[in-house]
């Protein structure tokens, strides 16, 4: 059997060596200094969440269940800036175009893996704000460090059992000749977008993850905001109610930037045929990278334990 040289051959399935990213396509002249910004970014997001671990791992006052989800979410952010960021880097500066096959297919577990579970971990955080206002008094014996840890788990495993068929459904799949993908990074529907068979299986399961995770997450966030909402409300002074309402701005603004964006992305590779190229692409790096940034800066800010922490070992002074 002779089979064309860029095609390596299984029994099953038959794939390109590598695939070609584009990077960001209609900007080509200025992708070098695009790629500032996003460079810029991307040390934001690692620095503010090694930091935001650090302190939370020295500080024995913050090990309780949000400071523990919120360092659930600083890896999970730094997995998935760190899945697609330093080789988009690599392609807006160095023009390394070319992603080996397997490589690609990393990628794409990765980002959607992780995207799963960081959608997941804000749902458990909003169980958490939830307990801790509605049931203040039980909020500890209710999430205890194992309940916290079996969440997290929960999630994680979620993420990898809806995440994997993805890759094995694609893997085992025809490839055409064409071998570009006209973006920065490798993503489910964009890779899907070059076999060469009938993808309306894999599309369906891409739609069944998207509404059962993202949906569900949604759901159970909104249903425990409508709940905190009816708990402050009845509380009887202004300042207890500020305070309350407070201690969530943080986790609605996180889930703001990561659903937004996310939802956005989702619906134009799907419907969004007259949205422009430029604009799809952009948001779709966007998506990967602001969140990521943001939650640290968020939290960090919004958060008098952590903000504490940063000031004193800034001003090199001992706890």
């Amino acid at each position: 059997m002779n089979h064309h040289p860029m095609l390596a051959s299984g029994n099953t399935s038959s794939h390109p060596v590598s695939f070609i990213l584009l990077g960001i396509p209609g900007l080509e002249n200025s992708q070098f200094w695009i790629a500032f910004p996003f460079c810029a970014m991307y040390l934001v997001a690692v620095v503010g969440n090694i930091i935001i671990l650090h302190v939370i791992r020295t500080d024995h006052t913050l090990h309780e269940p949000m400071y523990l989800f919120l360092a659930m979410l600083a890896i999970t952010d730094l997995v998935l800036s760190s899945s697609t960021q330093p080789k988009m880097l690599a392609i807006l500066w160095f023009h390394a175009h070319e992603i080996e096959y397997h490589a690609c297919l990393i990628q794409v577990f990765f980002i959607h893996t992780f995207s799963s579970v960081e959608s997941g971990i804000l749902m458990a955080m909003a169980l958490d704000r939830y307990v801790a206002i509605c049931f203040p008094l039980r909020h500890s014996s209710i999430l205890t460090t194992p309940v916290v840890v079996k969440l997290g788990a929960a999630v994680m495993v979620r993420g990898l059992l809806w995440v994997s068929p993805f890759c094995f459904m694609v893997s085992r799949m025809p490839f055409c000749p064409n071998k570009v993908i006209p973006q920065s990074y490798c993503e489910h529907m964009a890779v899907l977008k070059l076999v060469c068979a009938d993808t309306r299986v894999n599309r369906m399961y891409g739609l069944f993850v998207a509404f059962s995770v993202v949906g569900f997450d949604i759901i159970v966030i909104g249903i425990s905001y409508v709940m905190i909402l009816r708990a402050v409300l009845r509380l009887p002074s202004g300042e207890a109610r500020l305070k309350a309402f407070g201690t969530c701005a943080s986790h609605i603004c996180v889930i703001l930037a990561l659903y937004i964006p996310a939802l956005f992305t989702f619906l134009t590779h799907r419907f969004g045929h007259h949205v422009p190229r430029v604009v799809h692409i952009m948001f779709a790096n966007v998506y990967l990278l602001v969140p990521p940034m943001l939650n640290p800066i968020i939290y960090g800010v919004r958060t008098k334990q952590i903000r504490d922490r940063v000031v004193r070992a800034c001003c090199w002074k001992d706890p």
